[in-house]
Protein backbone atom coordinates (compact mmCIF):
# COMPACT_ATOMS: atom_id res chain seq x y z
CA UNK A 1 0.00 0.00 0.00
CA UNK A 2 1.53 3.68 -0.84
CA UNK A 3 0.15 5.67 2.41
CA UNK A 4 2.01 8.79 0.49
CA UNK A 5 2.72 10.63 4.47
CA UNK A 6 -1.00 9.52 5.41
CA UNK A 7 -2.95 7.53 7.51
CA UNK A 8 -5.06 6.75 4.49
CA UNK A 9 -4.41 4.98 1.52
CA UNK A 10 -7.85 4.86 -0.07
CA UNK A 11 -10.37 7.07 1.61
CA UNK A 12 -14.49 5.76 2.09
CA UNK A 13 -17.32 5.44 -0.49
CA UNK A 14 -19.28 7.51 2.48
CA UNK A 15 -22.33 7.86 0.48
CA UNK A 16 -22.02 3.49 0.15
CA UNK A 17 -21.38 3.46 4.12
CA UNK A 18 -24.03 6.00 4.82
CA UNK A 19 -26.32 3.75 3.04
CA UNK A 20 -25.37 0.51 5.32
CA UNK A 21 -26.05 2.86 8.32
CA UNK A 22 -28.97 4.19 6.93
CA UNK A 23 -30.12 -0.31 6.84
CA UNK A 24 -28.80 -0.50 9.94
CA UNK A 25 -31.00 1.24 11.59
CA UNK A 26 -33.85 -0.03 10.07
CA UNK A 27 -32.90 -3.91 11.02
CA UNK A 28 -33.91 -5.15 14.54
CA UNK A 29 -31.15 -4.50 17.47
CA UNK A 30 -28.10 -7.44 17.06
CA UNK A 31 -26.00 -7.84 20.47
CA UNK A 32 -24.27 -9.64 22.73
CA UNK A 33 -26.82 -12.30 23.73
CA UNK A 34 -28.43 -12.25 27.55
CA UNK A 35 -27.13 -15.28 29.14
CA UNK A 36 -23.40 -14.63 27.63
CA UNK A 37 -23.51 -11.27 28.67
CA UNK A 38 -24.73 -12.43 32.43
CA UNK A 39 -21.97 -15.17 31.82
CA UNK A 40 -19.27 -12.19 31.36
CA UNK A 41 -20.51 -10.37 34.00
CA UNK A 42 -19.92 -13.28 36.56
CA UNK A 43 -16.91 -14.90 35.35
CA UNK A 44 -15.04 -11.96 34.47
CA UNK A 45 -16.04 -8.55 35.92
CA UNK A 46 -17.13 -10.08 39.64
CA UNK A 47 -14.51 -12.76 39.61
CA UNK A 48 -11.64 -10.87 37.88
CA UNK A 49 -12.16 -7.27 38.86
CA UNK A 50 -12.94 -7.26 42.05
CA UNK A 51 -10.69 -4.29 43.52
CA UNK A 52 -12.24 -2.10 40.36
CA UNK A 53 -15.50 -2.48 41.76
CA UNK A 54 -14.50 -1.61 45.33
CA UNK A 55 -12.71 0.95 44.57
CA UNK A 56 -15.56 3.10 41.99
CA UNK A 57 -18.03 2.18 45.02
CA UNK A 58 -15.92 4.00 47.35
CA UNK A 59 -15.22 6.35 44.95
CA UNK A 60 -18.59 6.82 43.93
CA UNK A 61 -19.15 8.92 47.67
CA UNK A 62 -16.80 11.53 46.49
CA UNK A 63 -17.15 11.65 42.70
CA UNK A 64 -20.69 11.97 41.16
CA UNK A 65 -21.25 8.82 39.24
CA UNK A 66 -17.66 7.65 40.33
CA UNK A 67 -15.32 8.59 37.67
CA UNK A 68 -13.96 12.14 36.55
CA UNK A 69 -13.95 11.63 32.91
CA UNK A 70 -17.11 10.76 30.60
CA UNK A 71 -14.91 8.31 28.57
CA UNK A 72 -14.60 6.15 32.10
CA UNK A 73 -18.20 5.41 32.22
CA UNK A 74 -18.57 1.61 31.23
CA UNK A 75 -20.81 -1.37 31.90
CA UNK A 76 -21.57 -2.68 34.22
CA UNK A 77 -18.64 -0.50 36.16
CA UNK A 78 -15.50 1.53 35.24
CA UNK A 79 -12.54 -0.84 35.17
CA UNK A 80 -9.68 1.28 37.33
CA UNK A 81 -6.25 1.09 35.13
CA UNK A 82 -2.96 1.40 36.61
CA UNK A 83 -0.61 1.16 33.61
CA UNK A 84 -0.49 1.95 30.16
CA UNK A 85 2.62 1.00 27.99
CA UNK A 86 2.41 0.84 24.16
CA UNK A 87 -0.45 -0.95 22.98
CA UNK A 88 -1.45 -2.23 26.07
CA UNK A 89 -3.51 -0.97 29.22
CA UNK A 90 -3.06 -2.86 32.78
CA UNK A 91 -5.86 -2.82 35.49
CA UNK A 92 -5.62 -3.10 39.25
CA UNK A 93 -6.69 -6.66 39.41
CA UNK A 94 -3.70 -7.09 36.91
CA UNK A 95 -5.85 -7.46 33.79
CA UNK A 96 -4.04 -7.03 30.34
CA UNK A 97 -5.62 -5.23 27.85
CA UNK A 98 -5.76 -4.11 24.07
CA UNK A 99 -5.97 -0.38 24.21
CA UNK A 100 -8.11 0.80 21.28
CA UNK A 101 -9.39 3.49 23.12
CA UNK A 102 -6.44 5.44 23.30
CA UNK A 103 -7.29 8.08 25.87
CA UNK A 104 -9.74 9.05 23.04
CA UNK A 105 -7.02 9.79 20.40
CA UNK A 106 -4.22 11.12 21.55
CA UNK A 107 -1.54 8.46 21.96
CA UNK A 108 -0.67 8.07 17.97
CA UNK A 109 2.70 6.84 19.11
CA UNK A 110 0.86 4.64 21.69
CA UNK A 111 1.29 4.82 25.53
CA UNK A 112 3.48 6.21 27.73
CA UNK A 113 6.62 6.34 24.47
CA UNK A 114 10.00 6.16 26.50
CA UNK A 115 11.48 9.22 24.18
CA UNK A 116 8.56 11.46 25.38
CA UNK A 117 8.47 10.35 29.02
CA UNK A 118 12.43 10.92 29.44
CA UNK A 119 12.26 14.67 27.56
CA UNK A 120 8.96 15.40 30.12
CA UNK A 121 11.77 13.63 33.10
CA UNK A 122 14.24 16.13 32.12
CA UNK A 123 12.10 19.11 31.89
CA UNK A 124 10.73 18.41 35.26
CA UNK A 125 14.58 18.44 36.56
CA UNK A 126 15.22 21.34 35.73
CA UNK A 127 12.00 23.46 35.06
CA UNK A 128 8.69 22.21 36.45
CA UNK A 129 5.38 21.32 35.29
CA UNK A 130 4.50 25.52 35.22
CA UNK A 131 5.85 28.90 35.71
CA UNK A 132 3.26 31.43 34.28
CA UNK A 133 6.13 32.43 32.34
CA UNK A 134 7.42 31.67 28.71
CA UNK A 135 9.56 28.99 28.44
CA UNK A 136 11.44 27.95 25.08
CA UNK A 137 8.97 24.72 24.33
CA UNK A 138 6.20 26.92 23.54
CA UNK A 139 8.02 28.33 20.35
CA UNK A 140 9.20 25.12 19.56
CA UNK A 141 5.93 23.53 19.05
CA UNK A 142 4.01 26.34 17.63
CA UNK A 143 6.61 26.53 15.09
CA UNK A 144 6.29 22.76 14.77
CA UNK A 145 3.08 22.74 14.04
CA UNK A 146 3.46 25.81 11.62
CA UNK A 147 6.12 23.95 9.64
CA UNK A 148 4.04 20.85 9.10
CA UNK A 149 0.41 22.70 8.84
CA UNK A 150 0.74 24.85 5.58
CA UNK A 151 -2.74 26.52 6.49
CA UNK A 152 -1.21 27.63 10.28
CA UNK A 153 0.77 30.82 10.16
CA UNK A 154 0.34 31.55 14.13
CA UNK A 155 -0.11 29.39 16.10
CA UNK A 156 -1.56 29.73 20.50
CA UNK A 157 -1.31 27.02 22.80
CA UNK A 158 -4.95 26.29 25.34
CA UNK A 159 -5.67 24.23 27.36
CA UNK A 160 -8.64 21.72 25.60
CA UNK A 161 -10.29 21.43 22.65
CA UNK A 162 -13.03 23.06 24.45
CA UNK A 163 -11.33 26.59 24.35
CA UNK A 164 -10.00 26.50 21.54
CA UNK A 165 -13.06 26.26 19.79
CA UNK A 166 -14.45 28.99 21.91
CA UNK A 167 -11.92 31.29 20.72
CA UNK A 168 -12.15 30.50 18.01
CA UNK A 169 -15.43 31.66 17.71
CA UNK A 170 -14.68 34.51 18.59
CA UNK A 171 -11.94 35.01 16.09
CA UNK A 172 -14.57 34.53 13.52
CA UNK A 173 -16.76 37.18 14.73
CA UNK A 174 -13.72 39.82 15.17
CA UNK A 175 -12.32 39.16 11.44
CA UNK A 176 -15.53 39.23 9.72
CA UNK A 177 -17.91 41.58 11.72
CA UNK A 178 -20.84 38.74 11.41
CA UNK A 179 -22.42 37.39 14.29
CA UNK A 180 -23.73 33.55 13.64
CA UNK A 181 -21.61 30.69 13.88
CA UNK A 182 -23.08 27.52 11.50
CA UNK A 183 -21.82 24.11 12.65
CA UNK A 184 -22.16 20.69 11.06
CA UNK A 185 -25.37 18.99 12.78
CA UNK A 186 -23.92 16.27 15.18
CA UNK A 187 -20.33 17.16 15.69
CA UNK A 188 -18.53 17.79 18.83
CA UNK A 189 -16.30 21.40 19.16
CA UNK A 190 -16.54 20.89 22.99
CA UNK A 191 -18.75 21.19 25.49
CA UNK A 192 -18.95 25.56 26.37
CA UNK A 193 -22.80 26.81 26.27
CA UNK A 194 -22.36 28.20 22.85
CA UNK A 195 -21.26 25.16 20.57
CA UNK A 196 -23.35 22.39 22.85
CA UNK A 197 -25.22 22.94 19.66
CA UNK A 198 -26.60 19.99 17.36
CA UNK A 199 -24.32 17.73 19.42
CA UNK A 200 -24.42 13.39 18.81
CA UNK A 201 -27.47 13.63 16.82
CA UNK A 202 -27.75 15.87 13.92
CA UNK A 203 -31.36 18.10 14.07
CA UNK A 204 -31.20 18.00 18.43
CA UNK A 205 -30.28 21.65 18.30
CA UNK A 206 -30.15 22.46 22.23
CA UNK A 207 -31.82 19.19 23.23
CA UNK A 208 -28.45 17.29 24.27
CA UNK A 209 -27.05 20.77 26.22
CA UNK A 210 -29.02 20.19 29.29
CA UNK A 211 -27.61 23.05 31.69
CA UNK A 212 -27.71 25.39 28.80
CA UNK A 213 -30.51 28.33 28.42
CA UNK A 214 -31.74 28.29 25.39
CA UNK A 215 -31.34 32.16 24.59
CA UNK A 216 -27.55 31.07 24.62
CA UNK A 217 -28.03 29.64 20.81
CA UNK A 218 -29.52 32.85 19.26
CA UNK A 219 -26.64 32.91 16.90
CA UNK A 220 -25.77 29.52 16.62
CA UNK A 221 -27.24 26.95 13.86
CA UNK A 222 -26.48 23.43 12.02
CA UNK A 223 -26.45 22.17 8.96
CA UNK A 224 -26.79 18.50 8.26
CA UNK A 225 -23.24 16.45 7.51
CA UNK A 226 -23.17 15.92 3.67
CA UNK A 227 -26.08 18.10 2.49
CA UNK A 228 -23.94 21.04 0.81
CA UNK A 229 -27.46 22.47 -0.42
CA UNK A 230 -28.47 22.56 2.96
CA UNK A 231 -25.36 24.52 4.61
CA UNK A 232 -25.89 27.08 1.28
CA UNK A 233 -29.25 27.41 2.42
CA UNK A 234 -28.31 28.40 6.04
CA UNK A 235 -26.05 30.75 5.12
CA UNK A 236 -28.40 32.28 2.86
CA UNK A 237 -30.73 32.71 6.00
CA UNK A 238 -28.40 33.93 8.01
CA UNK A 239 -27.43 37.11 4.99
CA UNK A 240 -30.43 39.11 7.21
CA UNK A 241 -29.72 38.43 10.43
CA UNK A 242 -25.70 39.36 10.97
CA UNK A 243 -24.49 37.17 8.62
CA UNK A 244 -22.21 33.84 9.10
CA UNK A 245 -18.67 34.16 10.55
CA UNK A 246 -18.04 31.32 10.75
CA UNK A 247 -18.68 27.67 9.30
CA UNK A 248 -17.43 24.30 11.93
CA UNK A 249 -16.91 21.18 10.79
CA UNK A 250 -14.89 17.81 11.56
CA UNK A 251 -13.34 17.34 8.42
CA UNK A 252 -14.02 13.26 7.98
CA UNK A 253 -17.90 13.76 9.87
CA UNK A 254 -19.37 14.58 12.78
CA UNK A 255 -18.16 12.25 15.74
CA UNK A 256 -14.58 11.50 14.42
CA UNK A 257 -16.20 10.29 11.34
CA UNK A 258 -19.10 8.53 12.73
CA UNK A 259 -21.45 9.34 10.05
CA UNK A 260 -18.35 10.23 7.28
CA UNK A 261 -18.60 12.95 4.63
CA UNK A 262 -17.19 12.78 0.71
CA UNK A 263 -14.57 14.71 0.12
CA UNK A 264 -16.26 16.60 -2.45
CA UNK A 265 -18.66 17.51 0.00
CA UNK A 266 -15.46 18.91 2.33
CA UNK A 267 -14.02 21.01 -0.77
CA UNK A 268 -17.56 22.33 -0.95
CA UNK A 269 -17.53 23.48 2.93
CA UNK A 270 -14.67 25.73 1.85
CA UNK A 271 -15.92 27.15 -1.41
CA UNK A 272 -19.03 28.25 0.31
CA UNK A 273 -17.88 29.21 3.53
CA UNK A 274 -15.79 31.69 1.62
CA UNK A 275 -18.56 32.69 -1.19
CA UNK A 276 -20.80 33.97 2.14
CA UNK A 277 -17.26 35.84 3.27
CA UNK A 278 -16.76 32.95 6.12
CA UNK A 279 -14.18 32.09 8.08
CA UNK A 280 -14.21 28.02 7.17
CA UNK A 281 -12.88 26.56 10.73
CA UNK A 282 -11.39 22.74 10.63
CA UNK A 283 -11.63 20.94 13.87
CA UNK A 284 -8.84 18.32 13.74
CA UNK A 285 -8.95 17.86 17.44
CA UNK A 286 -8.81 14.39 16.04
CA UNK A 287 -7.27 14.15 12.65
CA UNK A 288 -4.76 16.57 13.42
CA UNK A 289 -1.51 14.26 13.29
CA UNK A 290 -3.28 11.15 12.92
CA UNK A 291 -4.35 11.57 9.83
CA UNK A 292 -0.74 13.18 8.99
CA UNK A 293 1.68 15.29 9.58
CA UNK A 294 -0.40 18.17 7.98
CA UNK A 295 -3.73 17.19 8.99
CA UNK A 296 -7.02 16.23 7.21
CA UNK A 297 -6.36 19.62 5.77
CA UNK A 298 -2.97 18.16 3.69
CA UNK A 299 -5.11 14.78 2.94
CA UNK A 300 -8.30 16.45 1.29
CA UNK A 301 -6.00 19.71 0.10
CA UNK A 302 -8.23 22.43 1.92
CA UNK A 303 -6.97 26.21 2.98
CA UNK A 304 -8.76 26.44 6.55
CA UNK A 305 -9.07 30.00 7.86
CA UNK A 306 -8.79 28.61 11.62
CA UNK A 307 -7.73 24.93 12.36
CA UNK A 308 -8.68 23.59 15.82
CA UNK A 309 -6.33 21.08 17.84
CA UNK A 310 -6.30 18.65 21.00
CA UNK A 311 -5.45 15.48 22.03
CA UNK A 312 -1.99 14.85 20.46
CA UNK A 313 -0.63 18.11 20.34
CA UNK A 314 0.49 17.97 24.54
CA UNK A 315 1.37 13.95 23.71
CA UNK A 316 -1.55 12.39 26.14
CA UNK A 317 0.07 14.87 28.71
CA UNK A 318 -2.46 17.45 30.38
CA UNK A 319 -3.10 20.68 28.63
CA UNK A 320 -3.85 19.58 24.71
CA UNK A 321 -5.66 22.30 22.66
CA UNK A 322 -4.91 24.98 20.88
CA UNK A 323 -6.00 27.30 17.62
CA UNK A 324 -4.09 28.24 14.69
CA UNK A 325 -4.63 29.72 11.10
CA UNK A 326 -3.95 32.30 8.75
CA UNK A 327 -1.83 35.30 10.00
CA UNK A 328 -4.37 38.06 9.32
CA UNK A 329 -7.27 35.65 11.69
CA UNK A 330 -4.52 35.03 14.66
CA UNK A 331 -3.60 38.34 14.69
CA UNK A 332 -7.26 38.97 16.72
CA UNK A 333 -5.17 37.03 19.93
CA UNK A 334 -2.41 39.97 19.91
CA UNK A 335 -2.51 43.47 20.27
CA UNK A 336 -1.30 46.47 17.47
CA UNK A 337 -2.12 46.93 14.29
CA UNK A 338 -3.04 45.39 10.91
CA UNK A 339 -1.39 45.84 7.48
CA UNK A 340 -3.49 48.84 7.29
CA UNK A 341 -2.64 51.06 10.10
CA UNK A 342 -6.18 49.64 11.70
CA UNK A 343 -6.09 48.91 15.42
CA UNK A 344 -7.17 45.34 15.34
CA UNK A 345 -9.47 44.36 18.50
CA UNK A 346 -8.51 41.76 20.64
CA UNK A 347 -10.62 38.17 21.46
CA UNK A 348 -10.83 37.52 25.55
CA UNK A 349 -8.74 34.58 25.84
CA UNK A 350 -7.23 33.26 28.95
CA UNK A 351 -6.05 30.05 30.69
CA UNK A 352 -3.85 29.85 33.65
CA UNK A 353 -2.54 26.52 32.71
CA UNK A 354 -2.56 26.92 29.30
CA UNK A 355 1.02 26.37 27.25
CA UNK A 356 2.55 24.99 30.30
CA UNK A 357 5.79 23.80 29.92
CA UNK A 358 5.01 20.56 30.38
CA UNK A 359 2.09 20.25 27.97
CA UNK A 360 4.69 21.98 25.32
CA UNK A 361 7.83 19.76 25.98
CA UNK A 362 5.75 16.63 25.63
CA UNK A 363 3.75 17.94 22.53
CA UNK A 364 7.40 19.13 20.54
CA UNK A 365 8.20 15.55 21.36
CA UNK A 366 5.70 13.16 20.33
CA UNK A 367 4.81 14.89 17.03
CA UNK A 368 9.00 15.00 16.14
CA UNK A 369 8.71 11.27 17.01
CA UNK A 370 5.45 10.63 15.15
CA UNK A 371 6.80 12.44 12.09
CA UNK A 372 10.59 10.48 12.56
CA UNK A 373 9.24 7.21 12.95
CA UNK A 374 6.39 7.34 10.16
CA UNK A 375 3.44 6.30 13.12
CA UNK A 376 0.75 7.93 11.04
CA UNK A 377 0.82 5.85 8.13
CA UNK A 378 1.61 2.61 10.72
CA UNK A 379 -1.07 3.15 12.55
CA UNK A 380 -3.10 3.70 9.39
CA UNK A 381 -1.89 0.47 8.37
CA UNK A 382 -3.22 -1.17 11.15
CA UNK A 383 -6.46 0.35 11.15
CA UNK A 384 -6.97 -0.98 7.55
CA UNK A 385 -5.82 -4.41 8.31
CA UNK A 386 -8.39 -4.43 11.93
CA UNK A 387 -11.46 -2.56 9.58
CA UNK A 388 -10.79 -5.70 6.82
CA UNK A 389 -10.54 -8.19 9.66
CA UNK A 390 -13.97 -7.10 11.45
CA UNK A 391 -15.62 -7.00 8.01
CA UNK A 392 -14.98 -10.52 7.08
CA UNK A 393 -15.80 -11.27 10.84
CA UNK A 394 -19.12 -9.59 10.11
CA UNK A 395 -20.05 -11.39 7.28
CA UNK A 396 -18.71 -14.78 9.16
CA UNK A 397 -21.51 -14.56 11.78
CA UNK A 398 -24.11 -12.99 9.24
CA UNK A 399 -24.33 -9.99 11.70
CA UNK A 400 -26.04 -6.21 10.29
CA UNK A 401 -22.85 -4.39 12.15
CA UNK A 402 -21.02 -1.93 9.70
CA UNK A 403 -17.27 -1.30 10.02
CA UNK A 404 -15.87 1.10 8.61
CA UNK A 405 -12.48 3.27 8.77
CA UNK A 406 -10.36 6.50 8.30
CA UNK A 407 -7.63 5.67 8.84
CA UNK A 408 -6.43 5.00 12.19
CA UNK A 409 -9.87 6.09 13.38
CA UNK A 410 -12.00 2.87 13.30
CA UNK A 411 -15.90 2.20 13.65
CA UNK A 412 -17.76 -0.63 14.79
CA UNK A 413 -21.59 0.04 14.96
CA UNK A 414 -23.78 -2.57 16.06
CA UNK A 415 -26.61 -0.64 16.69
CA UNK A 416 -26.30 2.35 14.63
CA UNK A 417 -26.94 5.18 17.92
CA UNK A 418 -25.51 7.66 16.56
CA UNK A 419 -26.77 7.38 13.12
CA UNK A 420 -30.32 9.16 13.64
CA UNK A 421 -31.45 12.73 12.77
CA UNK A 422 -34.03 14.74 14.02
CA UNK A 423 -36.34 16.71 11.55
CA UNK A 424 -37.89 19.34 12.96
CA UNK A 425 -40.86 19.33 10.28
CA UNK A 426 -41.25 15.97 12.08
CA UNK A 427 -41.73 16.34 15.65
CA UNK A 428 -43.79 13.86 16.28
CA UNK A 429 -41.27 11.31 15.69
CA UNK A 430 -39.12 12.38 18.70
CA UNK A 431 -40.32 10.32 21.40
CA UNK A 432 -39.94 7.29 18.72
CA UNK A 433 -36.12 8.37 17.69
CA UNK A 434 -35.55 8.65 21.50
CA UNK A 435 -36.91 5.81 22.59
CA UNK A 436 -34.96 3.67 19.76
CA UNK A 437 -31.44 5.23 20.38
CA UNK A 438 -31.66 4.28 24.47
CA UNK A 439 -32.57 0.72 23.05
CA UNK A 440 -29.29 0.63 20.99
CA UNK A 441 -27.53 2.97 23.44
CA UNK A 442 -27.55 0.26 26.04
CA UNK A 443 -26.72 -2.28 23.30
CA UNK A 444 -23.74 -0.34 22.71
CA UNK A 445 -22.60 -0.92 26.08
CA UNK A 446 -23.42 -4.21 26.40
CA UNK A 447 -20.82 -4.94 23.73
CA UNK A 448 -18.20 -3.18 25.06
CA UNK A 449 -18.68 -4.70 28.16
CA UNK A 450 -18.16 -8.45 26.21
CA UNK A 451 -14.81 -6.75 24.65
CA UNK A 452 -13.73 -5.45 28.37
CA UNK A 453 -14.16 -8.92 29.07
CA UNK A 454 -12.25 -10.31 26.11
CA UNK A 455 -9.43 -7.88 26.99
CA UNK A 456 -9.93 -5.25 24.61
CA UNK A 457 -10.69 -1.28 25.93
CA UNK A 458 -12.76 0.59 23.23
CA UNK A 459 -14.42 3.87 22.85
CA UNK A 460 -18.44 3.23 24.07
CA UNK A 461 -18.02 0.05 22.32
CA UNK A 462 -17.98 1.63 18.37
CA UNK A 463 -15.02 3.73 18.26
CA UNK A 464 -11.62 1.86 17.93
CA UNK A 465 -8.48 3.76 17.40
CA UNK A 466 -5.06 1.93 16.49
CA UNK A 467 -1.55 3.21 17.03
CA UNK A 468 2.05 2.76 15.70
CA UNK A 469 2.65 0.63 18.71
CA UNK A 470 0.48 -2.43 17.42
CA UNK A 471 1.70 -4.38 14.52
CA UNK A 472 0.11 -7.04 12.65
CA UNK A 473 0.05 -9.72 15.02
CA UNK A 474 -1.38 -7.51 17.73
CA UNK A 475 -3.95 -7.00 15.31
CA UNK A 476 -5.18 -10.32 14.53
CA UNK A 477 -4.70 -11.18 18.37
CA UNK A 478 -7.31 -8.60 18.69
CA UNK A 479 -9.44 -9.93 16.56
CA UNK A 480 -9.56 -13.04 17.67
CA UNK A 481 -11.24 -11.87 20.32
CA UNK A 482 -13.77 -9.88 18.41
CA UNK A 483 -13.76 -13.52 16.98
CA UNK A 484 -15.20 -14.66 20.43
CA UNK A 485 -17.71 -11.93 21.52
CA UNK A 486 -19.47 -11.88 17.94
CA UNK A 487 -19.65 -15.70 17.85
CA UNK A 488 -21.86 -14.99 20.87
CA UNK A 489 -24.16 -12.47 19.25
CA UNK A 490 -27.63 -12.31 18.41
CA UNK A 491 -30.67 -10.71 17.75
CA UNK A 492 -32.50 -8.68 20.79
CA UNK A 493 -35.24 -6.67 19.17
CA UNK A 494 -38.06 -6.68 16.78
CA UNK A 495 -37.90 -4.77 13.91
Amino acid sequence: MAYNGFAIDEYLDADAVTSQLDELIQKPVYSILPEHLEEYEKEYFDRKCTKSKAMITRAKTVIPGGVQHNLAFNYPFPIVISKAEGAKLYDIDGNEYYDLLQAGGPTVLGSNMPAVREAVKDLLDTCGPSTGLFHEYEYKLANKISECVPSVEMFRMLGSGTEACMVAARIARLKTGKKNILKMGGAYHGWSDQLAFGIRVPGTRGMMSKGVPGFVFKHTDEFFPNDLEDLERKLKKHQIDGGTAAVFIEPVGPESGTRPVSKEFIKGCERLAHKYDALLVFDEVVTGFRIGMSGAQGYFGVDPDLTIFGKVIAGGYPGAGGVGGHRDCMAHLGAGLDSSGKKIKKALCGGTMAATPISCCAGYTVLCEIERTGACEKAGRMGDRLTKGLQELIAKYHLPFVAFNQGSICHLDNAGTMHYAIDLKKLWEIPSILKQTGIRQKEMEHMGAAYMAEGIVTLAGSRLYTSAAYDEEMIDDVLSRFDRVFSKCGQITES
